[in-house]
């Protein structure tokens, strides 16, 4: 796991929190941060999730010669 992977969950997990946060006050804006957040995060994930991918593919070719 690679910190792009750590950092995606980590925003992910604070943009629900902010988006459950906004619906129970009643606030849309921090609903709409949270949501907004949640997608930042997917984002770094799969970014953080592409790179180990690659290392991985790399590793196995590298191991086969």
């Amino acid at each position: 796991m690679n910190k792009d992977q750590v950092a995606g969950r980590v925003e992910e997990a604070k943009g629900k929190i902010k988006e459950v946060t906004g619906k129970v006050v009643g606030n849309e804006k921090l609903q709409g941060e949270g949501l907004a957040d949640q997608a930042a995060g997917k984002v770094q994930k799969t970014y953080g999730d592409a790179k180990e991918k690659t290392k991985d593919a790399i590793k196995s070719g590298a191991d086969k010669l």
